[in-house]
């Protein structure tokens, strides 16, 4: 059974003249054992909710995930998928993609990011058993890493948290081979992996990865442990069958040609001809599939006897549905905010809004990298999850970012929860490439992010963003949200809550702001990315000004300076330019409107708003980093000042006559 694999995985990387032969075939035998033997998971229902998880961190070895997928019987996956494996358009490219066909369970290839992942599908499963009991949510998480995964720094934050958090129903099983790119991994790495996981209090079993019996006992014994989770090292040789490339460096990603694949045959006593499976083999193979359907159907019959209020919530929050109630907690957080004059920071309005929706929506999981306070994400109605205990929705994750950042998209694409995280906007530098992923696999993860600008004042400019604004609206699919006030704070949460289609990135100050809003009767304005907030008065305008976040108030102040001045002026907030963007065209011409001037301000660098202002706009904003000092004076320095817009406004105007 476990030559099935090898076999697909040779023949499939020798066909496609790319691809990685020596994982598949080294974690072949433990692949065969763990699905045999152990998983829980339905072909005939890929998302059953209460199925175990299975995760590949080393996602170069994806036609070991591919050819288990297709030798249990899940339908959209084919022999000739194999053969058009990393094609254009295939069902198999080099690295899995969430739910391109059912029973991926996340796109990895970055190594390390399917480790992260794995303890936020474990959190996940166990918060979602607090809540709902073994009937419901008791089900394992599987992944496989190898040397590359652990070398990345992500590895180690995850597995200290998962470890630090006693997630026991994480099994993680590491491909020692011994063996990357560049050769032994003894040229880079020294690591004793079974002392450094002990070290962060997971339960720890060494074993030759080709010995079956070994394997299954090994599996057995990490499933009884239940305060700890537990890593198998697997002794194995990549490119197990080979002849003259297996254990060496040349198993892991070189085409192995046709006469190594054929020395396999001989050597393994594999006598099929290229993609195909002797019929006894697939049959077996076909029953392992076979077998959870009636395991589900228990399950589905416990779910259907289950308090028919229980059920409701289960049901509901597995389809991703609102509840009813959030509507009501919008509209009581946008009353609040409409009712006061008083200057607040966006990160506090974004708190008070996450008080209102963290009293209707149990599904809501919040947390910050250590730093709570700060990001206001932790509401008085949420109760901390401790480790062992999970009955609650508000996580520590510790000075952790990009940990935190993949364990939060594993949360997201389990079901079931909403997981929304908190730190400073300069570190999701150390965030991005979960935030990324996030993206890629349109996960609905919430990344909020405060101390959004130069504003933070004294930290000085390792903590100022300058770039990352328009670094992070580049990402595809990522809508970046930066609100101006309490109002337009309550309306990003929102949108953010309805988006259905990706990741959410909220940007908030750290410093008061006044508020540039106080109506709320037109409807979800921020909903559509931008909106005329100020019209010139009386005639056309000659001055756009366009700006988002803690600069809007100071467009709005020059655009009543120089409306005075005679100049009509229009201001247009923007706090989320991939929602502006999705508008129909007649609506974007209508806010942009026709004027020859268009003036954009953000302290952030330019780059985001060339598409609006385009090479002869204006910008008032950040051509270099911060310094430290009180918010006000940082600005003045800077010149981010509302007499710095009026300047520029009338500079374009007369280069305009020019």
């Amino acid at each position: 059974m476990a030559n099935c694999i090898r076999f697909i995985a040779a023949d499939a990387v020798q066909n496609a003249k790319s691809g990685h032969p020596g994982m598949p075939m080294g974690m072949a035998d433990i692949a065969t054992v763990l699905f045999r033997d152990f998983m829980k998971f339905d072909p005939k229902n890929p998302s059953w909710p209460d199925r175990d998880r299975f995760v590949i961190s080393n996602g170069h070895g994806c036609l070991l995930l591919y050819s288990l997928l297709y030798l249990t019987g899940y339908e959209g996956i084919t022999m000739d998928d194999m053969r058009r494996f990393r094609q254009v358009d295939s069902k198999t490219p080099g690295h899995p993609e969430y739910w391109h066909i059912p029973g991926i369970e996340t796109t990895t290839g970055p190594l390390g990011q399917g480790v992260g992942n794995a303890v936020g599908f474990a959190i996940a499963e166990r918060v979602l058993n607090a809540t709902f009991g073994d009937g419901l949510q008791d089900h394992f998480t599987y992944v496989f890493m190898g040397d590359g995964c652990l070398m990345e720094g992500i590895s180690q934050e995850a597995i200290s948290l998962a470890g630090h958090l006693k997630l026991g129903k994480l099994i993680a099983f590491f491909d020692n081979n011994a063996v990357t790119i560049d050769g032994p991994t003894s040229l880079a790495v020294s690591d004793d992996q079974a002392a450094r996981f002990a070290g962060s209090n997971w339960h720890v079993q060494e074993i030759d990865g080709h010995d079956t019996d070994a394997i299954r006992e090994a599996i057995r014994n990490a499933q009884a442990v239940t305060d700890r989770p537990s890593l198998i090292s697997c002794k194995t040789v990549i490119g197990f069958g080979f002849p003259t490339i297996s254990g060496t460096r040349k198993a892991h990603s070189d085409t192995p040609g046709e006469d190594e694949v054929s020395g396999a045959r001989e050597l393994l006593g594999w006598n099929s001809k290229p993609f195909e499976i002797p019929e006894p083999l697939i049959d077996a193979w076909r029953a392992v599939g076979a077998r959870g359907e009636a395991v589900r159907q228990q399950w589905l019959n416990r779910l259907e006897t289950s308090p028919i209020p229980v059920k409701i919530d289960f049901e509901r929050r597995m389809h991703g549905l609102l509840p009813i109630q959030w509507r009501t907690a919008i509209a009581q957080a946008l009353d609040e905010m409409s009712g006061t004059d008083t200057e607040m920071a966006t990160r506090k309005a974004s708190g008070l809004v996450l008080e209102h929706l963290t009293a209707v929506m149990p599904e809501l999981i919040g947390g910050s990298a250590d730093l709570t306070p700060s990001n206001n994400v932790k509401t008085n109605s949420q109760k901390e999850i401790e480790p062992g205990k999970f009955s609650g929705s508000y996580l520590h994750y510790g000075v952790r970012e990009h940990g935190m950042a993949a364990a939060m998209n594993g949360i997201a694409l389990h079901g079931g929860l909403r997981p929304y995280g908190g730190t400073f906007l300069a570190f999701s530098d150390y965030c991005r490439p979960s935030i990324r992923l996030a993206a890629l696999m349109r996960a609905p993860t919430v990344f909020v992010m405060t101390h959004d600008s130069i504003g933070l004042g004294e930290d000085g400019p390792t903590h100022q963003p300058v770039e990352q604004l328009s670094a992070l609206k580049a990402i595809p699919h990522l809508a970046v949200f930066r609100p101006a006030d309490g109002i337009e704070t309550a309306e990003c949460w929102q949108a953010i809550l309805e988006r259905k289609e990706g990741p959410s990135l909220i940007a908030l100050s750290r410093q008061n702001l006044p508020p540039v809003r106080r109506d709320h009767s037109q409807g979800n304005k921020s909903a559509k990315g931008a909106y005329v907030i100020l019209e010139a008065d009386g005639e056309e305008p000659v001055v756009t000004l366009l700006s988002a976040g803690s600069e809007l108030h100071l467009a709005t102040e020059a655009h009543e300076i120089l409306q005075e001045e005679g100049v009509p002026t229009r201001v247009i907030s923007m706090p989320c330019r991939l929602l502006f963007e999705q508008q129909p065209e007649e609506y974007r011409r209508a806010v942009l409107g026709n004027s020859g001037i268009r003036v954009a301000v953000e302290a952030g660098i330019r780059d985001s708003w060339d598409r609006y202002i385009g090479e002869s706009g204006y910008f008032v904003g950040l051509t270099e980093f911060g310094a430290s000092g009180k918010a006000k004076d940082v600005f003045e320095k800077f010149g981010i000042t509302t007499e710095a817009i009026v300047r520029m406004a009338h500079h374009g105007i007369s280069q305009h006559k020019l």
